[in-house]
């Protein structure tokens, strides 16, 4: 799914930025470049990172996200 439609960033993109370390919304606006126009995407970034975060690393519930 498209979660930055400006920008052609998508959850899994998302994801897979903060399994390798991504930890804040202005760590995915660097790497990424998420909610750097309109910002609509940020509340749905900020949650992602949120659901992830506790899963940072390449192990199996870092890798249960990045199935979708």
């Amino acid at each position: 799914m498209y979660v930055c439609n400006c920008n052609g960033i998508t959850e899994r993109e998302i994801v897979a930025a903060a399994t390798l370390g991504c930890a804040t919304l202005e760590d995915l606006r660097r790497d990424l470049g998420v909610a750097t126009c309109c910002g609509k995407c940020e509340p749905v970034a900020r949650a992602l990172i949120g659901r992830v975060g506790g899963h940072c690393g390449n192990g199996p519930a870092a890798q249960s996200w990045a199935g979708d």
